[in-house]
């Protein structure tokens, strides 16, 4: 019986269409096994590598054959012998876990992706593969001061500290001024159903209850009961129920003028709409009030709206609020309760959220992310995104721009 070798063949040149078809036929042909094959192209240059089993027999005339049509195709090949212990080696590898680094901004440096690949290789970590999610930025930086720019790695191995690893992102990410996450590839990851979202300073760049205090001329009054609760002298529920009864006899039509003319997050629409036609349920839990999350809902299509609802009687606000206060902790038990509705694992949930009182549903979720948050919040959460808008939720979640353009069909993860 002949003996079986190992060949790892590299090709590299430029990419036309029929390259691998061509190579892959001259394998073909002697009944060689493909045991691992990866590609990339990068600015229509071809990165290809196949690595096959043969019989030794037979292997001389495959790579004589390979190196004609690599030569006929205007590319250039390598070959490089594989052993069996190293081949066994790699495949023990693969038992590691995987993990999915992203980075985003506005712009990505060199010296980003160095300090990055920097934190990964020190904890041992091997990257598998690295793919750019956003589209092609702009020569000129001044020609769009929306740009976004998206890398996300895909990372093998067994960190020697995690939490080492997800602090020195967090921390990375507020000097260097872009956003980072990193999750754990499992299969919850590929397939999250369910975002919640915060209103107030999220969905929206602005708190409500600030501007309906200004409109009912008790502005400062609101802003030092504020104050108070933040310095702990008295509680959220409590802090609430004072500045509600301030909005007493404040007209209806003044939430109408409010809600039309609230400015929304960069990036809302977007999200909204990739999300919606890619099948995902979207909620507002938010300690807003009902009537701006319902006008939000009716806009861009939310699944559900859990918010606080202001009493209403002859057309104008009474000061009292009905039901329940939506605070931190009832937000996670929404959440919580939102998935066993849609008969989801907590892990294929996501939150996003700015404030103190989202940690609980940030921390909850199986993807809990700050959104413009402060240092606390980011580093409790873990993710963060702060250099650009809302849809940056998107590339997390692994959408490419390619498959999200307006009025397509396709998505890729």
């Amino acid at each position: 019986m002949s003996e079986t070798e190992l060949i790892l063949v590299n090709i590299s040149g430029s990419d036309r269409p029929g390259v691998t078809s061509a190579l892959t036929e001259v394998l073909a042909r002697y009944d060689a096994s493909i045991l691992d094959i990866g590609q990339a192209d990068i600015h229509h240059t071809l990165s290809l590598g196949l690595l096959f089993k043969t019989n030794a027999s037979v292997s001389g005339n495959i790579m004589k054959e390979l190196l004609f049509k690599a030569s006929e195709l205007g590319v250039q090949i390598k070959f490089t012998p594989v052993t069996r212990y190293d081949y066994e080696q790699w495949v023990k590898r693969q038992g590691k876990n995987r993990w999915i680094v992203t980075i985003l901004g506005r712009r990505l440096s060199a010296r980003q992706i160095a300090s990055v690949t920097n934190i990964i290789a020190a904890q041992k970590l091997n990257i598998d593969s690295i793919q750019r999610l956003t589209g092609r930025a702009p020569l000129d930086e001044d020609v769009e001061s929306k740009a976004r720019a998206c890398v996300e790695f895909s990372v093998r191995g067994n960190p020697t500290d995690l939490q080492q690893m997800q602090s020195e992102f967090m921390r990375l990410s507020a000097t260097e001024d872009f956003d980072i996450s990193l999750q754990e590839d499992t299969m919850y990851r590929r397939c999250r159903r369910l975002v919640c979202f915060d209103m107030d300073s999220t969905l929206i760049e602005t708190e409500v209850i600030d501007e309906l205090a200004v409109r009912a001329g008790v502005g400062d009054k609101v802003k030092e009961i504020t104050a108070r609760a933040m310095r702990g002298e008295i509680d959220f529920d409590e802090s609430f129920r004072e500045r509600v009864a301030l909005l007493q006899g404040l007209d209806e039509s003044v939430m109408r003028d409010i809600a039309e003319k609230l400015p929304v997050t960069e990036g809302v629409e977007r999200m909204m709409c990739v999300l919606k036609r890619a099948g995902f349920k979207t909620a507002i839990l938010s300690g807003g009030f009902t009537y701006f999350g319902n006008y939000l809902k009716n806009k861009f299509g939310f699944d559900y709206v859990y918010a606080n609802e202001l009493e209403i009687q002859d057309g104008r606000l009474t000061g009292r609020y009905l039901g329940e206060i939506i605070t931190g902790r009832r937000k996670a038990e929404l959440l919580r309760l939102l998935a066993q509705v849609e008969n989801i694992n907590i892990a294929q949930t996501i939150a996003v959220g700015d404030g103190a009182n989202d940690l609980p549903m940030l921390t909850t979720a199986g993807l809990g992310i700050a959104f413009h948050a402060k240092p606390k919040v980011k580093a409790t959460a873990g993710q963060s995104i702060s250099t650009i808008g809302l849809d940056g939720v998107l590339y997390f979640i692994g959408f490419k721009d390619s498959f999200i353009s307006d009025g397509s069909n396709t998505f890729n993860y």
